[in-house]
């Protein structure tokens, strides 16, 4: 009989989700994969499987909040939800953007981000624990010029972390929202950064990884709600 807690992770992709994969996978958690595609969690899949994790991948798009809901209900009831979609920074003015874009970023951080918390809230409820995680970025902090959707997802996505947490951390259900304020070091930043790439400058996505798996560790006396991570090189943009 399988004794190993559930983490689902909800963009599994590249980068952090592959390091999210392993580090659950690692600390004693089997895995269920959900993103669009099966192949873009290829790596997360291989990362879990060499780690000794039970590994199933399920599509839905995080944009899709029946589709979102049924993939993560389909399992067993995780002990842990990451919710880790990444939405591509398209830098224009406000005026430059329409409506049907306003609606897709919201669809994605805040409307997908709650579809996925309320699949596993009654089961985490009912058994008196779990983790939530939500992936975000200094954004969620401070609008832009020229990011406004990124913003505006990200401001949503920390109001719904808040919600959450308030309504049912005393029923011991932890919900945390991870800003990263930093660089990743992933191939599409080192590519960004071309010449001026130096490791030192960016957050090594295995060691962000620990520290969503130390959130999951904390006592209960003492739980974050709010938790900031970047390289000590960075210069505090927020």
């Amino acid at each position: 009989m399988n004794t190993r807690p559930l983490c689902a992770i909800v963009g599994a992709g590249a980068g952090l989700g592959v390091a999210l994969a392993r580090a659950f996978a690692a600390n004693g958690h089997d895995l269920l994969l959900v993103g669009r595609s099966a192949s873009g969690q290829s790596a997360a899949r291989e990362a879990g499987d060499s780690a000794g994790a039970r590994v199933e991948v399920r599509e839905a798009d995080a944009r899709d909040p029946q589709a979102l809901s049924q993939a993560l209900q389909a399992a067993m009831p995780p002990e842990v939800l990451i919710y880790n979609p990444r939405a591509g920074i398209t830098s224009r003015p406000p005026l430059e953007v329409t409506p049907q874009d306003l609606q897709d970023i919201l669809a994605l951080e805040v409307v997908g981000a709650f579809a996925a918390a309320k699949a596993v809230l009654p089961a985490m409820t009912e058994r008196g624990r779990g983790t939530i995680i939500f992936s975000s970025a200094t954004a969620a902090l401070r609008g832009s010029g020229r990011n406004m959707l990124y913003a505006v997802g990200k401001f949503g996505l920390r109001g719904l972390s808040q919600s959450l947490a308030k309504a049912y951390a005393s029923k011991g259900v932890h919900v945390a929202h991870v800003r990263l304020d930093c660089a990743l070091d992933v191939p599409v930043v080192r590519k960004m950064m071309g010449e001026r790439y130096d490791k030192s400058l960016t957050a090594d996505t295995d060691d962000v990884a620990r520290s969503y798996v130390w959130i999951h560790q904390q006592p209960r006396s003492a739980w974050s709600n709010e938790i900031e991570l970047r390289p000590y090189t960075e210069n505090w943009t927020c």
